[in-house]
């Protein structure tokens, strides 16, 4: 069973993650977003991260795919309300494809306790002999 993280921006529900992919070792949880009423997700973070002076990794205006760095005032938080913490997250995509949110940095041992199904996928690629 898949668990759905709230996306938020400046506390305005903006999407939805199941965080599904990882790289447990770094503490980095990473996923595709489903938007909440956002018709260009790339017109949205371009002029968020220009108002707010938040650099942009890249930008490609006639692909609308653009890559942020990381943006204070996203929040992630798990079904019970808890905040995803990290050192930093990340937006990255195009707007005739997908988009994903990364968290890096996520500190043990609560890595471990939101996303053991990730650990354990990590420790299992050493136990298959």
């Amino acid at each position: 069973m898949s668990k759905s993280y709230n996306i938020t921006l400046n506390g305005t529900l903006i999407g939805t993650s199941e965080l599904e992919k990882a790289d447990a070792p770094m503490g980095v949880a990473f996923g595709l977003i489903e938007f909440k009423e956002i018709i260009s997700p790339y017109e949205f973070f371009k002029e968020y991260c220009s108002n707010k002076q938040i650099e942009l990794a890249s930008d490609y205006p006639e692909d609308k795919m653009i890559s942020t760095m990381s943006i204070p005032e996203l929040k992630i938080t798990n079904e019970d309300g808890i905040e995803i913490k990290g050192v930093g997250n990340q937006i990255t995509g195009m707007d005739n494809e997908e988009y994903e949110i990364s968290i890096f940095g996520i500190p043990y041992p609560f890595y471990e306790e939101e996303f053991p199904h990730h650990v354990k996928e990590y420790e299992n690629i050493f136990n298959k002999e």
